[in-house]
């Protein structure tokens, strides 16, 4: 397990204890990798390998950012398998269980990756917190879970992500890019390997609690996104469904263009009784919305309160 972290002072020992409370039976050895902290991330990981008995190896990467942290880890690795796990993520006590699960006993051996399900920790400090809570269990989870489906799962996220070593290394780590994890995925991909999702594999993550920080997350996933565009064309992927799923993100610049400079003014309009681009007729759609994110709804918490109660 590789954990890149910078300035984890305040989160790092509480991640490594859920590491220690997994019901995996196997042998999980953590690397650390101190990616230039200035604070006291080492006292607090040397704490945790002491009062929690955990395998763990701190390593040091003087180089900033996190492609160079991970790719620092991937050199010690000698197991077939490698998870990457954020340094202020927490996970369910049988995420790991249910990674590995996945990849050894449900996949084909083509399958080189399996993502993780995320889930909002901090989802009752502000609405902001609270819209993301509806995003990643409803709107992130769907769209994996039907990615899943055909094994081309656009991203395995570095926050929470098992993935094959020997796949990892042979498209030579993580690149150096904003959305590395994306990057990384894509080129995965190419080589025609195959991308899992395990919705039973849970972690849970602080989401941004404004909304500037949110906009700014957002902003680095387009970025990643387009990072990914630039290197491997769509065109380029060699499964259909990939070549499918990652062209309709060519479409997302102008859809968002649209979205804020045409549909939401319209709607403003609206409400002065000018219909020229959004008109009564729209109010159509909400039940259609309704109705498919409350099935949606449903769904995923039979799914997920059947797991947490079996684990």
């Amino acid at each position: 397990m590789l954990i890149a972290a910078y300035n984890e002072e305040a989160s790092i020992f509480n991640t490594l204890k859920y590491v220690a409370e997994q019901d995996y039976r196997g042998k999980i050895h953590i690397f650390v990798i101190n990616n230039h902290s200035t604070d006291q991330t080492d006292s607090e990981v040397n704490r945790a390998k002491e009062a929690l008995n955990l395998n763990i190896t701190l390593f040091h990467e003087p180089e900033p950012g996190k492609f160079h942290a991970l790719n620092k880890g991937l050199k010690y690795v000698t197991t077939p398998y490698v998870i990457t796990l954020d340094a202020d993520t927490i996970l369910h006590p049988s995420a790991v269980h249910y990674l590995v699960s996945r990849i050894k006993s449900s996949s084909p051996s083509n399958v080189c990756a399996v993502a993780g399900s995320m889930l909002v920790r901090n989802s009752r400090e502000t609405i902001w917190t609270r819209l993301q809570e509806w995003d990643y269990f409803l709107g992130i989870a769907s769209i994996k879970r039907l990615q899943g489906l055909y094994q081309g799962t656009l991203v395995a996220q570095g926050a929470f992500s098992l993935y094959k070593t020997e796949c990892v290394r042979q498209v030579k780590g993580w690149p150096d890019a904003i959305g590395e994890d994306i990057v990384l995925t894509w080129r995965l991909l190419q080589n025609k390997w195959k991308v899992y999702f395990e919705p039973l594999a849970v972690a849970f993550t602080d989401a941004p609690v404004t909304l500037k920080h949110l906009a700014k997350q957002r902003s680095r996933w387009a970025r990643g996104m387009i990072e990914g565009l630039k290197e491997i064309k769509p065109w380029n992927q060699p499964q259909l469904f990939t070549k499918y799923l990652t062209g309709i993100n060519l479409m997302m610049p102008y859809l968002d263009f649209v979205y804020t400079f045409c549909w939401i003014p319209g709607l403003i309009l609206a409400f002065f009784g000018i219909y020229w681009i959004v008109g009564p007729t729209t109010l159509f759609v909400l039940p259609l919305t309704f109705m498919s994110y409350g099935l949606l709804y449903l769904y995923q918490k039979k799914m997920y309160l059947s797991s947490f109660i079996s684990g």
